[in-house]
């Protein structure tokens, strides 16, 4: 009797513990804001999304085009070994979730931690690769083995950077474990799924300080983005800092996605060693202006003065 009484406390603290241990990743739900031109610039995370950013809305305009668990304003990386770029989805560790996530409530990346402070948002986590083993895509064919990968990732969003309070920095740590070899490696350090309202997408002449059109998408470029509506009311710009070799770029990608009806902006980074890159983190720090056309578009150029000079 008495071993079954022990038997049973212990079934009992297995139980208690496995309970413990499901409910221990935190609550993804967090906001973040800042006053600016008469309104707030409001970030929120969730869940959902395993800390990623769901939602930016500032003078009652939404910016970000959530719907699955890959338009967000968020961050992932690929690894294209041997293959070309394109292909990248074969192994792409992602903030949000997976491509199996869908419109689903839950996400197979992994909140490790997660802070918000007035106009600071810090997060730690477990990314998932956007393919399930065996899954194919148009732009890849699953190689990795497990759907939950072994790459960390942290993020640290402040509202209000150099001076400028519509200006958000947007700090991003990749961490490639040290079991992993590879040979091609592209970092996105942050993109941006807007809704297709922002039609107008330009980049900034740095030697005019002026905005142009771009042709259409997807492309890749070196000058900073900038997405705007037709009425120029309501903007978001990319411009990420300058780093020097091995890493290439920064380089800013765009595209409107009509039949999806959404439009999308990236900062990319690609790393290549035919002898293998190195593990480890991978830090880079972008900056994100909020406001009317022409108010990005003079925070843009502040940017780029400011970030010439940083050492």
């Amino acid at each position: 009797m008495v071993n079954q009484r022990i038997l049973g406390f212990g079934l009992i603290t297995m139980a208690l513990s496995t309970a413990l241990s499901a409910t221990a990743e935190p609550s993804g739900d967090a906001r973040i804001s800042a006053p600016f031109g008469g309104s707030e610039i409001v970030i929120k995370t969730t869940t959902r999304l395993a800390g990623a950013i769901d939602s930016l809305t500032w003078d009652g305009m939404e910016f970000i085009d959530s719907h699955d668990h890959g338009r967000q304003l968020q961050s992932a990386s690929a690894f294209y070994d041997g293959g070309p770029d394109g292909q990248s989805e074969g192994f792409n560790p992602t903030e949000a979730g997976s491509s199996f996530d869908g419109k689903g409530p839950t996400s197979t990346s992994k909140l490790l931690s997660i802070e918000a402070k007035g106009k600071v948002l810090k997060t730690r986590s477990q990314m998932a690769f956007w393919l399930r083993p065996g899954q194919k895509s148009k732009f890849g064919v699953a190689r990795n083995t497990k759907a939950l990968s072994d790459h960390l990732f942290e993020k640290t969003v402040t509202i209000g950077a150099m001076g400028m309070p519509n200006v958000i920095k947007y700090e991003t740590t990749f961490i490639v474990p040290d079991s992993e070899r590879h040979t091609k490696a592209r970092f996105e350090t942050v993109t941006a799924y807007l809704p297709p309202k922002f039609s107008v997408i330009q980049h900034l002449d740095r030697a005019t300080g002026k905005l142009k059109p771009l042709e259409p998408g997807p492309k890749e470029q070196k000058d900073p983005v900038v997405v705007s509506t037709p009425d120029g009311r309501h903007a978001m710009g990319i411009i990420t800092q300058n780093l020097p070799a091995p890493l290439v770029g920064p380089t800013y990608g765009y595209h409107h996605f009509e039949k999806a009806k959404v439009v999308k902006w990236n900062s990319v980074y690609r790393v290549i060693d035919k002898e293998g890159i190195k593990t480890g983190p991978y830090r880079y720090v972008s900056y994100i202006p909020i406001g009317t056309r022409e108010m990005v578009r003079t925070a843009l150029i502040d940017l780029g003065k400011k970030l010439s000079t940083k050492k």
